[in-house]
Formats: structure tokens, C-alpha cells, sequence
């Protein structure tokens, strides 16, 4: 089964599926390590690594890269956004094919004025009812594959009302959606509403400090929702903990101890099948032997 193939059929099950967030290859195989079934690229995350803020700086080559990186890293689904898919009804043909090809099983596209903002923060602006939905038929007829996963955003709730919000999250699963996403719902009443009335699969974004509640996501599942992502978990915790390997370092000018060998360190990151490789051809002894012998 491919990833993609395997999201569906979890979607498809009872329960809700989390997704916690990472930025690069090494944030991703973790988050399998631990065991979680799927992946959440983050566009914030990403657009920090290359020492952006989520501004929506970045291009489209420079996310479904990226996005191609982590998916080759792991085998579980890959989750990644795709920001307003980077331009009209043609780019966003291109933006699902590009990220498609590069092994991503879902990403979500979402109705702000380009160039967008971090969904959690002031002055955003959204495209028209019609644009929106539009992108979103765009989307739906883009893909090659039919288990590919396309979300639908709304940034409406901020500036326009839950209403609109919810309005555009029907219009855009009945536009071929097939999941709704509604950002940044400002309490734990609207969390709850957006499922009972949105008619399809659901999506819930948990940013800690942002405009909605954080509570247990088990409460989030038995309202109704499919899928909790968490852009920032890996990415906050990899702020903390070098702001307080850095700042050891500065007080003692002692490298801080760590728990895992170099070996075992690689090992994560498949050192022992690349290793069996070498055994199995013999790779580098012509580089001793020019001659082969």
C-alpha cells in the first residue's frame, strides 16, 4: 500500500488521525519513530529554515522540494501545505502534479490574498467566494491519483465571520474537497460547531499561542474531527532545545552530554541498510584496487 493509499484508508476508518509538524527529513523520521501515522509538512516551518518568516516568501519549487525530501524520508503519509497554491487556476493544476509526483499523499490549499500570512496572525486578506472554489475544482480535476488528498482552507473566520467561513468550507467540498479546513476559530464553542455543520471530513490546526484554545485532542475527535495537525511542535522544539545546548555551551565551554552514540545517532537515518549495501557490493574496494583485484 502506498502512503497515499494508506491515508485514505485511515481517513476512511473511525478516529481521528494526528499529524504532528515538521519542517525537514529529520523532524519527519522522528515523528515516524514515534510512531504516529502520519506527517505534517509546515509551510511556517519550512519558510523558517531558509530564514523566512511565514509570509508566504517562498516559491512553489522551493515547498514541493522540500515536501519531496521528507516523503522519501519516511514511509507513513506525508501531509504538506501548499499555501494558496501559488497563483490562479493554472498554477494550482501545477502546484497538486508537482506535489503529487514528489510522493506527498495531501496537501491544503487555502483562499488568502497572495502573498499570505501565517493563519494566526493580523492582516490577512481573502480572495473572492468565487476564486476560492474555482482553485478548488482546479485542484480536484489536477490530480492523477484519486486517493491524493485535497484540503480546503478558509481564512474567512478573521476577517469575514464564521459564517462566511463555514460557507466556503461546504462550498469547497462540494467543489471536490475532500477535506475542510477552517483556520484559526477563535473558541472552544466554534471548534466544536465547525464539524456539526461543515458536511465532510474535517481538519483542526493546533498552533499553541494562537488564535484557537489548545486542549486535548481526544475532545477533538469526539467532536467530529478526521485530522489535528501541529505545524509547530518540531519546530518549537528544536528553538527550545538549541537555545539551551547553546547557552550551556556559552557557560561552561563544555560540549553538553548526549544520550546516543555518532553510530547510533546515523542508525535512525538508516545507516545499518546503507551499511548492508556496502557489504553486500563491496563498495569502496575498487577505490584500493583500481585494478579491481
Amino acid at each position: 500500500m502506498t502512503p497515499v493509499q494508506a491515508l485514505r484508508q485511515r481517513l476512511n476508518a473511525p478516529g481521528m488521525i494526528i499529524a504532528p509538524g515538521a519542517y525537514d527529513a529529520i523532524g519527519a523520521r522522528l515523528i515516524e519513530q514515534a510512531g504516529f501515522p502520519a506527517c505534517y509538512m509546515t509551510g511556517a516551518g519550512t519558510s523558517a529554515a531558509r530564514g523566512f518568516p511565514d509570509f508566504g516568501l517562498l516559491t512553489l519549487t522551493e515547498m514541493a522540494d522540500n515536501a519531496a525530501i521528507m516523503a522519501r524520508t519516511i514511509a507513513i503519509p506525508l501531509i504538506a501545505d501548499a499555501d494558496t497554491g501559488y497563483g490562479n487556476e493554472l498554477n494550482v493544476t501545477r502546484t497538486v502534479r508537482e506535489y503529487e509526483s514528489r510522493g506527498v499523499a495531501a496537501i491544503h490549499i487555502e483562499d488568502q490574498v497572495a502573498p499570505k500570512r501565517c493563519g494566526h496572525l493580523d492582516g490577512k486578506e481573502v480572495i473572492s467566494r468565487g476564486a476560492f472554489v474555482s482553485k478548488i475544482r482546479a485542484a480536484f480535476e489536477a490530480r492523477r491519483t484519486p486517493d491524493f488528498v485535497i484540503i480546503a482552507r478558509t481564512d474567512a473566520r478573521a476577517m469575514l465571520g464564521l459564517d462566511e467561513a463555514i460557507w466556503r468550507a461546504n462550498a469547497a467540498l462540494e467543489a471536490g474537497a475532500d477535506m475542510a479546513f477552517v483556520e484559526a476559530t477563535q473558541t472552544i464553542e466554534e471548534v466544536a460547531l465547525v464539524p456539526r455543520i461543515v458536511g465532510g471530513p474535517c481538519l483542526l490546526n493546533v498552533v499553541p499561542g494562537g488564535r484557537t484554545p489548545v486542549f486535548d485532542l481526544r475532545e477533538a475527535e469526539q467532536m467530529g474531527y478526521k485530522l489535528a495537525i501541529l505545524p509547530g511542535l518540531m519546530l518549537k522544539a528544536t528553538i527550545e532545545a538549541g537555545d539551551a545546548a547553546l547557552a550551556a555551551l556559552a557557560a561552561t565551554h563544555t560540549a553538553p552530554a548526549v544520550s546516543a552514540s555518532v553510530a547510533q545517532s546515523f542508525r535512525r537515518f538508516g545507516a545499518d541498510e546503507w551499511d548492508n549495501l556496502r557489504q553486500r557490493f563491496n563498495a569502496g574496494a575498487r577505490a584500493t584496487h583500481p585494478e579491481g583485484k
